[in-house]
């Protein structure tokens, strides 16, 4: 959002924010004439949008509840920002329709900007000013009272943890400081849906977990919907109750990660195996014994000495019946094992094999 003409022209740290609202709305409410609080803040039916012949968004229909932190995961270009773009009301879909907060977010943008905080990849703010004069601007933008104003960014500065830097110019913020100044920023209007695009991204490990133990608590603490769109998938898989996998404008699946092991893990799964020994000989030997049990295609061991040593396992077919013959084959050769155990898939092999049902046409979306 670009500043009022009257405002002095100031340095600014990242890209211009967005979605804080509009000089003439009114102050942020709970609830909207004809719009009260739904269960799924976020739900679309058949919402696409094509630029030309090239189709950006095809025929998504997603839902995001109440008190849950969905991912949007897909390779950057697979549509998961024009998804945004349209959900907030800064473009419109070609067809299909969208309700944020019960809204039509085309015919009412405004207030969909009310109700929603919008964290973009690269959030800006003035770069003289400090943490708490750019929460102010957001404030007044939204014509929250003073005295509220005061107190609600107390809370949200405590909230991110940058209480004690909360009078520092924004220029000497880190990246991970900007992006959990951006999520209070999002927080000043008392949103019921924040969405937040790739918002880890350049981010160190440390900001990164601290950003997303701040989502969960937003999540516990205020039972607000959080759609949160990224590329990264062990972050993802951390944090999300549910994940949409999207590729080439399409939702080809969602749901928790044990759903969508179940759906598109079947030729990723894993047996780990633990074994007691003290030389390679004896590796060796457990090797040549897993090989031979009809179903496993491979047999993987560490490329150093561990204790005890972890072999991994890949069944052809059923996991559970390959686990079985590891046991009956460890009693009739005398192995000694510690563990067997099922390993899931990652999401990464999740997401790998789901793409390239998706690319064959074997994948539909799944609700």
């Amino acid at each position: 959002m670009t500043a009022p003409s009257s405002r002095p022209t100031r340095k600014r740290i990242g890209r211009t924010r967005s979605g804080t609202g509009a000089e003439q709305d009114a102050r942020p409410r709970r609830t909207v004439e004809g719009a009260d609080r739904p269960r799924a803040p976020i739900r679309t039916r058949g919402l696409t949008k094509m630029y030309g012949e090239l189709v950006a968004v095809d025929h998504l229909d997603l839902e995001v509840q109440s008190g849950e932190i969905f991912g949007l995961l897909g390779q950057n270009g697979a549509g998961k920002t024009t998804t945004i773009l349209m959900l907030l009301g800064l473009t419109e879909p070609t067809e299909g329709q969208a309700r944020v907060v019960g809204l039509d977010p085309a015919r009412r943008p405004l207030e969909v900007k009310r109700r929603v905080g919008y964290l973009p990849d690269s959030v800006g703010f003035y770069g003289d000013l400090s943490g708490r004069q750019n929460l102010r601007y957001t404030a007044q933008l939204n014509r929250i009272e003073r005295d509220l104003a005061e107190a609600t960014i107390d809370e949200v500065l405590e909230q991110v943890g940058l209480t004690a830097r909360g009078d520092d110019p924004t220029e000497t913020y880190s990246r991970g400081m900007l992006q959990r100044l951006g999520i209070a920023d999002a927080l000043v209007k008392d949103p019921d849906v924040l969405i937040l695009d790739e918002p880890t991204t350049s981010i160190d490990p440390l900001g990164v977990a601290e950003i997303l133990t701040l989502l969960r608590a937003l999540v516990r603490d205020r039972g607000m919907a959080i759609l949160l769109s990224s590329h990264l998938l062990n972050q993802v898989q951390s944090v999300c109750d549910r994940i949409g996998i999207f590729a080439a404008g399409r939702l080809i699946g969602q749901g928790t990660t044990p759903e969508l092991s179940q759906r598109f893990g079947e030729d990723t799964a894993h047996i780990e195996v633990g074994i007691q020994t003290d030389d390679d000989t004896g590796v060796a030997r457990v090797r040549e014994v897993l090989a031979a049990i009809p179903g496993v295609v491979e047999v993987t061991t560490p490329s150093r000495p561990l204790d005890p040593w972890i072999v991994g396992v890949r069944p052809a077919g059923d996991e559970t019946r390959v686990r079985r013959s590891i046991l009956a084959a460890a009693a009739s050769t005398g192995l000694d094992l510690t563990s067997v155990r099922p390993l899931p898939p990652s999401l990464e092999e999740i997401y790998r094999r789901a793409v390239e049902k998706a690319a064959h046409g074997h994948a539909r979306d799944v609700r």
